[in-house]
């Protein structure tokens, strides 16, 4: 049985508007970096040529970070807008490296 109401109701008043979060343009404007960290499954010579097809490094600049990856555990291998970052990170992960976004300390 179907009943219907002879009430009618606004529907502003039974939709709630969710409360705006939105990120402050200060942390907006602020540096971010793009972390690579080792990993034991990729080849030295397949993370330098990741880094040289994403990030766009000559074969020099991609040794020196891939070595650093090697050596240190990780290398901070990108700093800028918080979008670019995020782009380089999701790139550099599709390509299975494990990237990660942190914000630069210091900044804004």
């Amino acid at each position: 049985m179907i009943c219907h109401s002879n009430k009618t109701t606004d529907l502003a008043e039974t939709v709630k508007t969710p409360k705006k979060d939105y990120e402050s343009k200060s942390s907006l404007e602020s540096l971010w970096k793009v972390v690579v960290y080792n990993d034991p499954v990729n080849l030295m010579s397949y993370v330098t040529r990741v880094f040289r097809k994403v990030l766009g490094f000559n074969k020099e600049k991609a040794t020196k970070h891939m070595m650093e990856v090697h050596e240190q555990g990780l290398s901070v291998v990108w700093i800028g807008s918080r979008e670019q970052a995020e782009h380089y990170t999701f790139q550099l992960q599709t390509w299975l490296l494990k990237a990660h976004l942190e914000k630069e300390e210091g900044s804004a």
